[in-house]
């Protein structure tokens, strides 16, 4: 057993079609129960719906971008001080960035109901791309308590 985790990112490769590892990424979080071929069906489906709005972009660049504009920059982390949680707020590495990112998407995608998933996801992709929708709202009212508390800024140590 090895003493110390190792990330399995460096056996990450790019997605077959395009050759990106973000999108390779993003399709192993939407993939359930190692149905891989199903969670690349559905991307593929959304950036064809997207490709259909955005005709004079590439959908791999507008997924990127979407994925960028919903990236938080700062998080609030709770901290005990004096017997007291304090919700101090603090900068969100690039790592992190990418997983509440496409975590927050995601989420956002899944908890509308009532279309197919693929219509779901091109939509959503779209909305972050215009700096709009659930996930951006998320990342929004992380960056409001962030602001809220940064009067216990002081306790980042």
């Amino acid at each position: 057993m090895p003493k110390h985790f190792k990330s399995t990112e460096r056996f990450l490769t790019g997605d077959p079609q395009f050759g990106n590892k973000l999108v390779s990424k993003f399709v192993n979080c939407l993939m359930r129960d190692g149905k891989k071929s199903v969670a690349f069906n559905l991307f593929y489906g959304a950036l064809d719906r997207v490709k259909k709005r955005i005709p004079d972009k590439s959908p791999v660049d507008v997924f990127v971008t979407a994925i960028n504009n919903v990236k938080p920059l700062v998080e609030v982390r709770s901290k005990r001080v004096g017997g007291a949680n304090y919700q101090v707020p603090k900068d969100v590495g690039p790592r992190r960035q990418q997983a509440l990112a496409i975590r927050w998407l995601l989420d956002a995608v899944r908890k509308k109901k009532g279309r197919p998933t693929a219509i779901r996801l091109a939509d959503e992709i779209l909305a972050a791309f215009k700096k709009e929708g659930a996930a951006i709202t998320v990342r929004e009212n992380t960056h409001k308590m962030a602001e809220a508390n940064k009067a216990f800024s002081h306790f980042t140590w």
